[in-house]
């Protein structure tokens, strides 16, 4: 039987007593928002996030994956092996239609209405109950077709170059994916397939330009990150050949998604995009107020950053609005791409957080880490039973984390 590590932890009372007062570090290295290949990881195997993890010293790891929750027994498993605290995540992805109606862009920079959206500290084991889960079932299943015919698509398109090849989509899931086929997956595939069938880096690439329709490529065959990210650019996503829509239900709704989330036990987190390169905001997060208001009037508190996206002195004014407003937050680097980036959090260019946003990081894990360890207990968490943060908490939850994880990291 699955059993969390949390559950056989002693009482708030005793950890006070075993951990005497010890004096702790203002913050560790923690890294909140990991994608593992459950979904798609620029890790191809599990472990090797834990060996990186361990080699920079990262005290804590959050498993994020879209959809699914298949890593979880691997990845608590490998967190009790490396010494490493485990936060349980999820990540969805939902429409809002009157944003969308109305040309409003959320946290997809590309898509109005389309929302990012994440549960943070879910319980362990993932339980959920029958009719969500089998909504879940519906969804990825409706992603998995949509993925289908892109490789359909892709087939037709490789046959009028060579007609001897053929991309077969189990065998992709087979090869390339746990369970749950995504786009990078066709992309991974479409480079695997050039360079397993044509000797040369020049053919390679010309096999490649031919599915373009001819349109040079800007990478070349030598950084494969760089040319799978390509790839999906070209062919997989609007505009491209292989291109097809999703179907409006594949996506859930805020009210279900937010549904899901707090029965599996989760706090509702949401994942700020902000500043693109340009210094441009979507029109949802563009107003720091707005957003505030938006995410109090849907129950959420909890936000979470990828820094390596953001400018530090953008990211520094954002995060100090949320923190004085009560939220929980937190960062992390995704992974959820070919580009293999060090797991220590940073800014856009990679400039060094400074000690302070590193401690928000770390409240913000530790408040999270409480809400595990009082669900583990049968204990109300962070949500209260309308399914809204309890701010007024928060601080208790940030040092009962702390002794959580210090107490975890000393076994």
């Amino acid at each position: 039987m699955i059993k969390n590590i949390l559950s056989g932890f002693p009482s708030y009372e005793k950890l006070e007593k075993i951990m005497n007062g010890g004096a702790f570090p203002a913050y560790r290295e923690a890294n909140g928002h990991i994608h593992t290949p459950y979904s798609f990881s620029a890790f191809d195997q599990l472990e090797t996030l834990f060996s990186m993890a361990r080699a920079e010293e990262i005290k804590t790891l959050g498993i994020n994956d879209f959809y699914v929750t298949d890593g979880y027994e691997a990845f608590h498993e490998l967190c009790l092996m490396y010494g490493i605290f485990p936060l349980f995540n999820i990540e969805f992805i939902g429409l809002m239609p009157e944003k969308q109606k109305n040309r409003i862009r959320i946290n997809d920079p590309n898509n109005p209405g389309r929302i990012y959206f994440c549960g943070k500290g879910l319980d362990y084991p993932f339980n959920i109950d029958k009719e969500n889960r089998d909504l879940l079932d519906r969804i990825k299943e409706a992603t998995q077709n949509q993925l289908k015919e892109m490789t359909s698509k892709l087939n037709i398109l490789i046959s009028k170059t060579n007609p001897d090849l053929m991309l077969d989509f189990d065998e992709i899931r087979k090869k390339y994916a746990h369970d749950l086929v995504r786009e990078r997956h066709l992309a991974r595939a479409i480079r695997c397939t050039a360079a397993d069938n044509y000797h040369t880096l020049k053919d390679q690439m010309k096999f490649i330009e031919s599915l373009y329709g001819g349109r040079r490529s800007k990478t070349g065959m030598n950084n494969t990150a760089e040319l799978e990210n390509e790839i999906r650019t070209m062919l997989l996503k609007a505009g491209g050949e292989a291109f097809v829509e999703e179907e409006e239900k594949s996506f859930l709704s805020m009210e279900k998604i937010l549904e899901i989330i707090t029965g599996a036990g989760g706090i509702p987190c949401y994942p700020a995009l902000l500043d693109d390169s340009a210094g441009r905001f979507t029109e949802f997060e563009g107003d720091f107020r707005r957003l505030y208001s938006s995410l109090t009037d849907l129950g959420v508190g909890c936000i979470e950053l990828i820094p390596g996206r953001n400018n530090l002195e953008i990211l520094r004014e954002f995060v100090r609005f949320f923190d004085d407003k009560g939220f929980i937050i937190t960062f992390g680097t995704e992974h959820n791409t070919p580009e293999m980036i060090p797991l220590t959090i940073s800014a856009r260019n990679g400039e060094h957080l400074d000690d302070w946003l590193k401690i928000v990081n770390w409240r913000g894990i530790c408040t999270i880490a409480a809400h595990q360890y009082f669900r583990a207990r049968k204990k109300r968490g962070f949500i209260d039973e309308n399914g809204h943060p309890r701010k007024e908490s928060k601080k208790d939850f940030e040092k009962t984390g702390q002794l959580v994880i210090e107490y975890f990291l000393r076994k």
